[in-house]
């Protein structure tokens, strides 16, 4: 029934393209990113695919080779893992942490990532794939031995209190540039070293703090040098697989976590680190006090000068003040004095000339007197005297008092009658006229 319904060419046709399908899966292959393809035909033909696509290999074999692989020793992993280049392959060798030892004897677990590129030039790369055959076969003959190696090795160049008392990136720094360029020959030595500290005996107590000097603090310490060439370079042992040219993309010493022991020891120096700083700070701070105590006593002397010297500025500002007062009122005085002597002078020389002034007047006037009373023997003054004279008893006449009825005995007894008061009044009349001493008749010949 089913020839039935083939016929020769639908047969001869599912042949064919049954053919295709095999000869091509056989034939083609798809190139990935970041991988290099070592191809080998039927034909014996090698070529290396680099492009990514599809390429013809016609029935032959090839191999895909990472263009980076990456060797880590981390936590977990398990030992001498090694996974076949493939597409789906992320790590190319996964190791558990290496176990390295210091240059003082401490032994301790370090995890590192080490990546490697291999060469993309079709001479170089066929080379190294003609050596190695296979990336796994390259791993774990070439890449892994240097990585464990270089690591050791250059963990011998420090110790371990080196490392963790700040040598971390010297460590690192120095593993990243001897997986690159090669591993140091080094010789190790001890070395005496002598400390400048002095230690103190105290056997004799008769010495009190002044002991004798003991002990030259001498310590034997292990020193690697590197050992150099005839031009001073540090001699190297070359990395093998450079020469197939594959370099060293980045190398990192991620962790290194030492014995119990060395942990331990590190906590108690860490904690004596610790009492030392803190004994330290103490020290700092009671020196601290102490000069604070210091500035203290500075400032207050510092006040107690300063208020002191402003209470001295102030009384040698208030004596410089009475001072120049005194100066200032006894210049006063003085030149009041001056011109209180300048005004006596003037009031003096005034004075003699109102009295000059005086002096002439009444020297005038007394001659002008003198010579009226030559010219009339001064009768004016004199008629004036006595009208004066006159008026005064003429006022007193009228003012006195005279009884109505006045009795009286004859024989000529005063009883105070007008005629008598007449009588007495010109004998005072001529007395005075006689004191006078004028002469009532003009003189007609002056």
């Amino acid at each position: 029934m089913l020839k039935q319904y083939l016929s020769p060419k639908l047969i001869i046709g599912l042949v064919v393209l049954l053919g295709v399908y095999f000869i091509g899966s056989k034939s083609i292959f798809y190139a990935e990113p970041g991988y290099i393809y070592h191809v080998r035909t039927v034909t014996g033909d090698e070529k290396v695919v680099t492009d990514v696509g599809y390429h013809l290999f016609i029935l032959g074999r090839y191999n895909s080779w990472k263009r980076a692989m990456t060797v880590q020793a981390l936590e977990g992993a398990n030992y001498g893992q090694v996974n076949a280049e493939q597409d789906s392959s992320h790590t190319s060798a996964s190791l558990p942490p290496l176990s390295i030892m210091f240059l003082d004897q401490v032994d301790a677990h370090a995890q590192a990532t080490v990546r490697y590129s291999i060469p993309s030039d079709s001479t170089a790369f066929l080379k190294l794939a003609h050596e190695y055959r296979s990336p796994e076969n390259l791993l774990r003959t070439a890449l892994i031995p240097a990585f464990k190696e270089t690591l050791q090795a250059n963990a011998s160049l420090m110790s371990a209190e080196e490392y963790y008392s700040g040598g971390r990136t010297e460590f690192n720094s120095e593993f990243e540039l001897q997986m690159a360029k090669g591993i140091y020959l080094v010789r190790r030595e001890e070395v005496a070293v002598h400390t400048l500290r002095r230690r103190s005996g105290s056997a004799n107590a008769a010495l009190g703090k002044d002991q004798d000097e003991y002990g030259d603090e001498a310590k034997t310490i292990f020193v690697v040098n590197k050992v150099l060439d005839k031009d001073g370079q540090p001699r190297k042992k070359h990395q093998r697989f450079i020469d197939f040219g594959i370099s060293v993309v980045d190398a990192r010493v991620t962790d290194i976590r030492p014995n119990n022991k060395f942990v331990d020891r590190m906590r108690l120096k860490q904690k004596a680190s610790a009492d030392r700083a803190i004994a330290r700070e103490q020290r700092i701070q009671e020196e601290e006090q102490r000069l604070l105590a210091i500035a203290k006593g500075e400032r207050e002397v510092a006040q107690r000068q300063a208020s002191a010297k402003v209470e001295q500025i102030q009384k040698t500002t208030e004596a410089q003040t009475d001072k120049q007062l005194a100066i200032t009122n006894s210049n006063k005085l003085r030149e009041q004095a001056l011109i209180a002597h300048e005004t006596a002078k003037i009031n003096l020389e005034k004075a003699r000339v109102e009295a000059q002034t005086q002096k002439t007047l009444a020297d005038a006037e007394a001659y002008q007197k003198k010579v009226i009373l030559q010219a009339d023997n001064a009768l004016a003054q004199k008629l004036a005297a006595e009208i004066e004279i006159h008026k005064t008893w003429a006022g007193a006449f009228a003012r006195r008092k005279v009884p109505t009825n006045v009795f009286g005995a004859g024989g000529g007894a005063p009883t105070g009658s007008d005629s008598e008061t007449r009588a007495f009044m010109q004998m005072l009349t001529l007395d005075a006229a006689k004191r006078l001493s004028y002469q009532r008749k003009i003189d007609k010949s002056k």
